[in-house]
């Protein structure tokens, strides 16, 4: 089992904001002078040659190490993906091998995966929670902030639970600038309903700051686990359900 120098990152479904937590979570850790490499195993809806999430983790957190297994053009399930082009599929043992690789010459590896938890990458069934089972790294949760979020939060952390991996925490990956009352009741039920910490909040729309605007947000956004200065009751006191 590799030490925590690995932490692999998924979301409760697309879009919610995975590629800024993980650009954040590098750029403090780059601030904190720490060797950092971003793997994405496999990057779908993107055409060859075209800038996909890898490129936003570099512009948002400056040099970074990235490596990317596989690029599918279609905007589908990596397996699906793959049967549809013709290409050979992603292996959760190939992207295990990458992480494992990056973490000899790097103090942390992220592991940004594409979609949900239980996403197929191969017609084996093979996902991203076999990548962190394989690791032995603890896995981090991005959540959307509002209605039926709790659902997909929940069903992502009972299936880690039932496969013996860790859930570090949960962040809100997109909070809007006039949250209603599930986003703001979800502040307190996402860490009931996945039995883990609230580690952070980003606000919506900062992927398009430049490094230097984005470095000081990631600070406030992320808990002092993550190398920031998030205040977890401060934050849910601001925003009453």
């Amino acid at each position: 089992m590799l030490p925590v120098s690995v932490l692999v990152i998924t979301g409760t479904g697309t879009d919610v904001g995975k590629t800024v937590v993980t650009a954040g979570i590098a750029a403090l850790a780059r601030a904190a002078r720490r060797r950092v490499a971003v793997l994405k195993p496999a990057q779908t809806g993107v055409a060859p040659g075209a800038p996909g999430d890898l490129a936003d983790v570099q512009r948002l957190a400056g040099e970074v190490t990235t490596m990317e297994l596989r690029r599918f053009p279609d905007p589908l399930a990596p397996d699906t993906a793959a049967r549809r082009v013709g290409m050979p599929p992603v292996r959760p043992s190939e992207v295990a091998a990458a992480a494992t690789d990056l973490a000899r010459t790097h103090d942390l590896v992220l592991v940004e995966g594409a979609g949900g938890l239980l996403v197929r990458f191969d017609p084996d069934g093979g996902t991203l929670a076999d990548v962190a089972w394989a690791l032995g790294a603890p896995v981090l949760v991005v959540a959307h902030a509002g209605l039926g979020t709790l659902n997909t939060a929940a069903l992502t952390a009972e299936a880690l639970r039932r496969r013996g991996i860790a859930c570090d925490g949960v962040i809100v990956g997109a909070w809007p600038s006039a949250p209603d009352l599930a986003a703001r009741c979800n502040l307190d039920d996402l860490p009931v309903v996945t039995q883990a910490p609230l580690l952070g909040v980003f606000p919506d729309g900062v992927g398009g700051l430049s490094a230097e605007e984005f470095a000081p947000v990631a600070r406030r956004s992320l808990a002092p686990s993550l190398g920031g200065e998030f205040d977890v009751k401060e934050f849910t006191g601001a925003f009453p359900g």
